[in-house]
């Protein structure tokens, strides 16, 4: 497919790389979680395990002892970031950079809401250690969240290094 036809439709780029990254997520939870017992792991190397748990929690497993009312309070959580993200990148004029970073929130927050709304938590099967001590596990749509928010830091520092392509072209032209 033509590069100019993205270009004409980023809607559409965005709609789909959304798809995508949600199922590439999906696909690989299930994956770990088909082949790697509940509480299990299989060692990868001395610092990096492949393990199935699940995380009824928000990040770094914050509320994931409570009584239940998490389940719908994370929910809705998911919905008020996902939501009013998708209208800004799908109605309004956005940077095709700023839009990118949307995406990669609500291909993440939907990751982890189909998970939510399925089974109550999050399946994770990402573990990085050193010796004893664990991050907590994650997958990949905590991946594109925290990367979006690594992005958006990025372009917020508004160093010449970050600098889009709009402004690039509004140089040019001056």
């Amino acid at each position: 497919m033509h590069f100019s036809l993205w270009r004409r439709r980023p809607r559409i780029l965005w709609v789909t790389a959304i798809c995508v990254l949600v199922a590439f997520d999906q696909i690989t939870k299930a994956y770990f979680a088909n082949t790697i017992a509940l509480g299990g792991g299989v060692q990868v190397t001395d610092w990096f395990n492949l393990v199935h748990l699940i995380n009824k929690g928000a990040a770094f497993s914050m509320f994931a002892d409570a009584s239940g009312w998490q389940r719908p309070f994370l929910i809705g959580v998911s919905l008020l970031v996902i939501l009013p993200v998708t209208v800004v990148c799908m109605t309004r004029q956005v940077d095709p950079v700023e839009r990118g970073v949307g995406g990669l929130v609500v291909a993440g927050g939907m990751g982890n809401l189909i998970d939510r709304i399925q089974t109550g938590g999050v399946v994770d099967f990402l573990d990085l250690h050193w010796r004893s001590l664990h991050w907590p596990a994650f997958n990949l749509a905590d991946i594109y969240v925290v990367s979006a928010l690594l992005l958006w830091i990025a372009l917020s520092l508004k160093g010449t290094a970050f600098t889009s392509p709009s402004e690039l072209k509004a140089k040019v032209k001056s």
